[in-house]
């Protein structure tokens, strides 16, 4: 099962240019969500105008090294290993979805139109990187949505309790499910069940890459951007929507007071 390409088992009963206009049609849905996110959320004005406030009101200048250092940081730091994140269990959960994600996702683009068919078979290794991408991402989203998530563990609510923030992680997690789930039937000759979790795999994904005006998916891509802006405010001693500092006055309208302790 490991090392089979499903996708070239499912050419038996679909075209491969079905499943190639698919996967386009998901590529084109993640760019207009975002796209339409940006724009709703006029989220690249919030950053333009805080890039220029930050460097108008800068204490000192960024040079070119400095912000090409930055920039090494925060791909490193804060995208790469998930730096921004200090419970340890969080971030491990997180890097598991994350590079299961990012696995899983290059793996089925490979496989569906480098290796749609069993006339063009694909490495065993390659097969072997879609499922275990899949099982990453089914890993690390389980156990931050039952044992992780702060409503869960801090509030006491219940671990099936859903609401719109959650739509990203859920149907991320459902998508990879249902898709190993066919896979699995599909390989075991169970024609039936992985029909029907093959339908359930397509609603899954469709939904998950359909819904980003709605969903956080697009904050992936925000992410770095705000850490990057961070990186640079420290840098120039503007410090750009940081919290003040535990002992500094708040600012409550125009009055100024200092903070109360409860």
């Amino acid at each position: 099962m490991f090392t089979s390409n499903p996708f070239a088992e499912l050419s038996t009963f679909i075209s491969p240019t079905i499943m190639q206009t698919y996967v386009v049609v998901m590529i084109l849905l993640v760019v207009a969500g975002t796209l339409f996110d940006i724009i709703h959320k006029q989220s690249a004005r919030y950053f333009f105008n805080n890039w220029r406030n930050s460097k108008n009101s800068a204490k000192q200048q960024v040079g070119g090294g400095e912000m090409a250092s930055i920039a090494v940081q925060t791909a490193v730091v804060d995208v790469m290993t998930s730096g921004e994140f200090c419970n340890m269990r969080r971030r491990i959960a997180h890097l598991l979805t994350m590079y299961g994600f990012v696995i899983y996702v290059v793996t089925t683009v490979i496989m569906v139109f480098a290796h749609p068919t069993p006339a063009t078979p694909a490495p065993a290794t390659l097969a072997a990187l879609w499922y275990i991408g899949a099982l990453m991402v089914c890993l690390g989203g389980y156990w931050f949505w039952f044992f992780i998530r702060v409503d869960v563990a801090a509030e006491g609510n219940s671990p099936f309790r859903f609401v719109r923030a959650d739509l990203f992680v859920v149907s991320l997690v459902l998508s990879v499910t249902f898709g190993l789930l066919w896979a699995y039937l599909q390989t075991a000759g169970n024609t039936t069940w992985a029909t029907v979790f093959l339908a359930l795999y397509l609603l899954a994904t469709t939904v998950l890459f359909g819904s980003i005006p709605w969903s956080k998916f697009s904050h992936m891509f925000f992410k770095p951007a705000a850490a990057m802006q961070k990186r640079v405010a420290e840098a120039n001693g503007t410090r750009s929507n940081l919290p003040a500092p535990a002992d500094a006055p708040e600012i409550y309208g125009s009055a100024l007071r200092q903070p109360r302790h409860y």
